[in-house]
């Protein structure tokens, strides 16, 4: 196992990008693409486990991404199914608690359903909390949240004077952690793509060109070196996290 450094992330975030370059430059089906993405997904959930990271939030499909074919939309569909079964022992084994966040009971049902089997299956599990996020939109997230708190006002549960930014924190899907420490992006673009929008106020940035099939431990290891580096002030002149 490999040893933790001084500076690991407690939560770390990942936009991963770059599937669909990456298949078109092997001159390969997107889905090849999407395929390879999983086994990184799988190598470096794992990769964060043994590093100390106690929680990793990945981007896995947008509330935009339904727009895209549906051939790829099934694809992907099929590919969280299988993945997720293909895991549990796995997870299980390295004490990994599986999440999703976002708009899930918009999926297929057998999709839906055979996900939530595992959030159940895996509560128990305390090393790594991996969330998934899955029909998800930053803004979305932000809407439902003050949906909650407007349903809470109108039973009376709730006052309008009462709600400040931690009530509306506690509303959002990883209303029970804390916010990432750091957000990698992969594939070079340099952009949220509504992504923990609410979450991400303070948190590092760290944008790297390489696509998301291709990322490694050593890239991992290497934007942990960055962060590590790095002095956060959370807007006070000398206030530093550690």
């Amino acid at each position: 196992m490999a040893s933790r450094g001084p500076k690991v992330p407690t939560h770390l975030a990942i936009i991963m990008d770059g599937n669909g370059r990456w298949a078109r430059q092997r001159l390969l089906p997107r889905s090849a693409g999407h395929r390879k993405g999983t086994s990184t997904v799988r190598k470096i959930a794992y990769a964060c486990s043994d590093r100390g990271v106690k929680v990793l939030t990945l981007y896995g499909f947008s509330t935009e991404n339904w727009k895209r074919t549906g051939d790829e939309v099934g694809a992907l569909m099929g590919l969280y199914e299988r993945s997720v079964r293909k895991e549990l022992g796995e997870f299980h084994r390295r004490g990994v608690q599986f999440r999703v966040i976002g708009r899930i009971h918009e999926f297929p049902e057998r999709v839906r359903n055979i996900l939530l089997e595992h959030v159940e299956a895996t509560r128990g599990n305390t090393d790594l909390i991996l969330n998934l996020a899955l029909n998800y939109g930053g803004r979305a997230e932000i809407v439902d949240g003050v949906r909650s708190l407007a349903q809470q006002v109108r039973e009376g549960s709730l006052a309008p004077d009462d709600i400040d930014e931690e009530t509306l924190g506690r509303q959002m899907y990883t209303g029970d952690l804390p916010d990432p420490d750091l957000l990698i992006r992969t594939g070079g673009d340099m952009r949220f793509s509504n992504f923990l929008l609410w979450q991400v106020a303070y948190t590092e940035l760290y944008v790297t060109k390489a696509l998301w099939p291709d990322f490694d431990e050593a890239a991992l290891d290497q934007a942990f070196q960055v962060y590590g580096g790095r002095e956060r002030r959370f807007g006070a002149a000398g206030e530093k996290l550690r």
